[in-house]
């Protein structure tokens, strides 16, 4: 079953089940992808990996959201987006572990013959298609920099 398709289910059953937070999320989910739409054109097909950046795009909105609540000590606010946050990750692919990202990384070095920092957009690049929606592009940076410097 495609990820749409999961978000329309999920959104049947909350509605059912009145669960609000979980609605609102899955709500704005499916806006979002409905907005990338009308971008591309395609009203009717979006790739899967688009939509896999949309949702880990919004799970890290909503994180910082929730970190700047918390600096503001505001935890009722920090706690919507949190749990919006666990919603909207149930439809990303289980995330990678450091050590195999790391392993990953490696090949991709060893694949491009990469030496220096030069290459760093390279590696990362081979390596996010790898990975396509496991790891954050944050972490796969961080892990490539800290591989080519040394």
């Amino acid at each position: 079953m495609k990820i749409e398709e999961k978000i329309n289910e999920s959104i049947k059953d909350s509605m059912k089940k009145k669960d609000n937070v979980r609605l609102d999320s899955l709500r704005a989910i499916k806006s979002a992808i409905l907005i990338e739409k009308t971008k591309s054109g395609s009203k009717d097909h979006i790739e899967e990996s688009v939509i896999l950046k949309i949702l880990q795009k919004m799970v890290k909105q909503r994180n910082d959201s929730a970190k700047i609540y918390l600096e503001q000590k505001r935890d009722e606010l920090a706690n919507v987006e949190i749990s919006q946050a666990n919603i909207i990750s149930e439809f990303l692919p289980a995330q990678l572990s450091e050590s195999d990202l790391s392993e990953i990384i490696d090949t991709v070095i060893t694949d491009i013959g990469a030496e220096s920092m030069k290459d760093m957009g390279k590696v990362i690049s081979g390596v996010t298609e790898k990975v396509s929606g496991q790891a954050e592009g944050r972490i796969i940076a961080e892990i490539v920099k800290r591989k080519l410097m040394s």
